[in-house]
């Protein structure tokens, strides 16, 4: 059964499943206990998300998310509450446990007042002009990458577990990622993200992972795109788990309608 990722960044995070070699099982061991890892069945919570552009210009966007796990699909949908320029655009994903299967997207624009479905050809994009794109918002599964485990190593004081995944989809936008997996926490401290011609496009780094209730959460990270110089930091704050989240809640209606 597929788990309930607590943060919007997990489906990027989590994309290290997958393997079909003998050097690449212990790999495809470890990716398989995070993808696994113990996680909510549902909750909300508050994120700042922050872009800061070459020259240190800021813009920041408050969202409230919601998410929950029904087991072979997981449903999340974002609220934009400011600034007035995304105020009231509302964003849905459903990540599917099935490895034949496409994550089903979609976008509200308050101005047009129509809920927009994402294509498949439109998932490379940016997402709000984040350095993350509709892809990386997606959970992959576990079949759609191989992996290597390469070595072990500390990353900011943590025992982590280093794992090339590389997609079998040849026309993925990037050629593979290279993540720093915590051994005593099951979640990613850093990720390198490489484009097309194997060179380094952005870097992930996780600041900080609390935890709520139960479970490790990411509550800070930072996405770096190298070539741009931009950043997007996320900061998540008020998580609330387990609260038995209504269904309504993860609906076009819902998007319309709004907090």
């Amino acid at each position: 059964m597929k788990k309930m990722k607590i943060v919007l960044m997990g489906i990027a995070f989590l994309s290290l499943i997958g393997a079909n070699n003998i050097f690449a099982q212990t790999g495809k061991e470890i990716a398989y206990k995070v993808y696994n890892r113990p996680t909510a069945k549902d909750g909300e919570s508050d994120m700042k998300m922050t872009l800061i552009n070459k020259k240190g210009g800021k813009r920041v966007r408050n969202i409230h998310q919601f998410y929950k796990d029904y087991g072979n699909v997981e449903k999340k949908i974002l609220f934009f509450k400011s600034p007035a320029d995304v105020k009231n655009t509302s964003f849905m994903n459903w990540s599917y446990d099935d490895a034949n299967k496409d994550d089903d997207q979609w976008l509200y624009l308050p101005a047009l007042k129509k809920v927009k479905r994402i294509s498949s050809s439109s998932k490379d994009n940016e997402f709000m002009g984040s350095d993350f794109t509709y892809a990386d918002m997606e959970k992959r599964h576990p079949d759609e990458d191989v992996h290597k485990l390469l070595k072990s190593e500390k990353f900011n004081g943590e025992d982590c577990w280093v794992v090339e995944a590389t997609p079998k989809d040849e026309d993925d936008m990037y050629s593979k990622k290279v993540a720093w997996i915590s051994k005593s926490k099951l979640l990613p401290m850093k990720m390198d993200y490489y484009d097309e011609d194997g060179e380094l496009l952005k870097t992930l780094t996780i600041n900080k992972i609390q935890k709520i209730g139960k479970y490790w959460v990411i509550t800070d990270e930072t996405m770096h795109n190298k070539q741009k110089n931009h950043k997007t930091h996320i900061l998540i704050s008020n998580m609330k788990v387990d609260q038995g989240l209504s269904d309504s809640k993860f609906t076009q209606r819902a998007m319309r309608k709004g907090l």
